[in-house]
């Protein structure tokens, strides 16, 4: 299977059986898990003892043999198998004198490269993307414009040609760019890399749900530490809402609506947000009707829609006339996008408060008061019940086991047996300071409008601070830190350094797409003005063609790869179509 390889062991010692396990680099702390028991070999016939088994191979792993006879440890081997490869491990006695045994890895048959499919897909997306950058600049010649438009437009361009108004010119609508401009002074009042920012946090998390091509690298790090791909994705999505919410409040308050008004909008939109999720998102009706039995009640929407309420609550309780256009006298001009804003500081700074004392002071039953681990066979399987401490015994109590996500990405190498949901109660305060920094930098746009330099200067500030102080969390480390960076839990050194690449990554949208226009956002910018509608179709609609169909070979990367990349790519198509015709789902 994808992510396997086969291991052949053969035990040529005559007098004892062996017993193979097997540690996963990627699991910290952890017991070894058993594999395979493998005979003795039949001295007087010659035949050793033989037994296969798959081992994995998206991480390195250890492999302990202890013989059958004194569980004595008769060799250790660390190596990273490939994908589909065939492997033997000979174990012979070297010296019969000293009792001395060898264990010998022999590749029988090689592993295949399985990221050749990658890279054929990066040509094919990098292909297009040149062909349609060569085309639009010499759409730009007018020669080759008129002629382009001759051909799709034959009949008006010989009813122009034989009118009364004679040969066109230039300034004819004949040869005129039909589209809108892509900076028109009406497009212009809206940023464009706020949406081409959302937009590309929202495709890659598409692809990711779809399957990533099956991809071990695609899939969410199974407790602590690296980054992977899909780790920042929702957390990005997060921070731009809340860079979207100080821009879209300042301006309707700008137009004249009363605040009443505007918390109406504000309630009504994170109720739709929490019931779509939690039903048209969560329910697989594939499998059956609607069932409140074992129906999960958290979810990405849910998280979302209840982060908006609090923290578009907050900003229009807080918010005063004059800040954003500089008539208030400040102590201190420098911090004039943060001092009059210290109430909602004071909050997020509480709200952290009760996270930390809830996760590190809350009682477990049978778990260790600030435990932090995935259980399982972590820790050494001290804590197998443990999963998430005091954010999975929240989630399990208020909620109920049913109602949560009941295959969290620890399961996996942690063999974790507990549910656990990454977008449980907890977390969802970490989730609204991750949008209350993204909200900041929608205040430095408002507070520094036009003034790019002042905009790009404090976005690497607070990118800076943030990665300073993720650095101060996690000690630079991926286990050993006071609070290891964890998407499950979504741990504050999660939410620091998260920000950080986020202020960054728009510091660089805003500089190419806003500052110097050298792109127009474009594919991205369409899906970014159809999140809601993007998001949630791609969801509903997962298990129906075009976006989904059987395979011929369900265990080759190549095909699942196509088949996720069509589905995305189908998605932007669908997005891009709406945007010309102007249909956006507003919520």
């Amino acid at each position: 299977r994808m992510d396997q390889a086969l291991l052949l062991v053969r035990n040529e010692l005559p007098a004892q059986g062996l017993r193979l396990a097997a540690l996963s680099g990627a699991c910290y702390q952890c017991l070894y898990e058993f594999l395979v028991f493998v005979p003795p070999s039949n001295g007087s016939l010659r035949k050793p003892g033989t037994a296969a088994v798959m081992v994995d191979t998206q991480h390195p792993l250890t492999l302990l043999l202890n013989g059958s006879v004194g569980d004595r440890e008769l060799c250790k081997i660390q190596y990273h198998f490939g994908e589909f490869g065939n492997y033997s491990l000979v174990v012979k006695v070297l010296s019969t004198s000293t009792k001395t045994v060898s264990c010998d890895l022999v590749i029988n048959e090689g592993p295949i490269n399985s990221y050749l499919p990658i890279l054929f897909a990066f040509l094919v997306y990098m292909g297009t993307l040149a062909i349609l950058i060569v085309g639009r600049l010499f759409m730009k010649i007018d020669p080759v414009r008129n002629w382009v438009y001759k051909k799709l437009n034959p009949r008006e361009t010989d009813r122009l040609i034989n009118s009364e108004l004679g040969s066109p010119n230039t300034t004819d609508s004949v040869i005129s760019d039909p589209t809108p401009r892509l900076w028109s002074t009406a497009s212009r009042q809206r940023l464009r890399s706020l949406d081409t920012f959302r937009g590309l946090s929202l495709i890659i998390m598409v692809f990711v749900n779809y399957g990533g091509g099956k991809y071990w690298f695609f899939k969410h790090e199974s407790w602590n530490g690296k980054l992977h791909f899909p780790s920042a994705l929702f957390s990005r999505f997060v921070f731009i809402m809340g860079t979207s919410i100080s821009l879209s409040l300042s301006s309707m308050l700008r137009w004249g609506s009363s605040k009443r008004k505007v918390l109406g909008k504000i309630l009504w939109r994170s109720f739709l947000l929490i019931l779509l999720g939690i039903i048209v998102v969560n329910p697989n009706y594939c499998l059956g009707p609607l069932s409140w039995d074992n129906l999960r009640i958290p979810g990405v929407l849910q998280r979302l829609g209840f982060t908006y309420l609090v923290v578009a609550a907050l900003e229009l309780l807080f918010t005063r006339a004059g800040t954003e256009s500089g008539t208030l006298e400040m102590p201190c001009p420098a911090l004039q996008d943060i001092l009059p804003y210290w109430p909602q500081w004071i909050f997020i700074l509480m709200l952290e408060v009760i996270w930390l004392c809830l996760t590190f002071l809350l009682p477990v039953p049978g778990c260790p008061r600030g435990y932090l681990g995935p259980g399982g066979i972590g820790d050494f399987g001290n804590y197998p019940n443990c999963t998430g401490g005091a954010a999975g015994y929240i989630d399990r109590l208020l909620l109920g086991e049913k109602h949560i996500y009941q295959h969290p990405s620890s399961s996996v190498i942690y063999q974790t047996t507990m549910p656990y949901d990454p977008e449980g109660i907890l977390g969802t305060i970490n989730t609204i300071f991750m949008a209350f920094l993204g909200l900041q930098a929608g205040k430095i746009i408002l507070f520094y409008k036009d003034q790019h330099k002042q905009i790009m200067s404090r976005f690497f500030i607070w990118s800076i601070v943030m990665g300073v102080i993720s650095a101060i969390l996690t000690k630079c480390s991926k286990e050993e830190g006071f609070i290891p960076i964890n998407k499950n839990l979504w741990s504050i050194s999660y939410v620091t350094t998260m920000s950080c690449f986020a202020f960054i990554l728009l510091l660089l949208m805003y500089y190419l797409v806003d500052v110097k226009r050298l792109w127009s956002g474009a594919p991205f910018f369409y899906p970014g003005m159809n999140s809601i509608l993007v998001y949630v179709g791609h969801e509903v609609f997962e298990n129906y063609f075009p976006f989904k169909w059987k395979m011929e070979d369900s265990q080759s990367h190549a095909e699942h790869l196509t088949q996720n990349l069509t589905a995305t790519t189908l998605w932007v198509i669908i997005s891009y179509l709406l945007y010309k015709r102007r249909i956006f789902w507003k919520i």
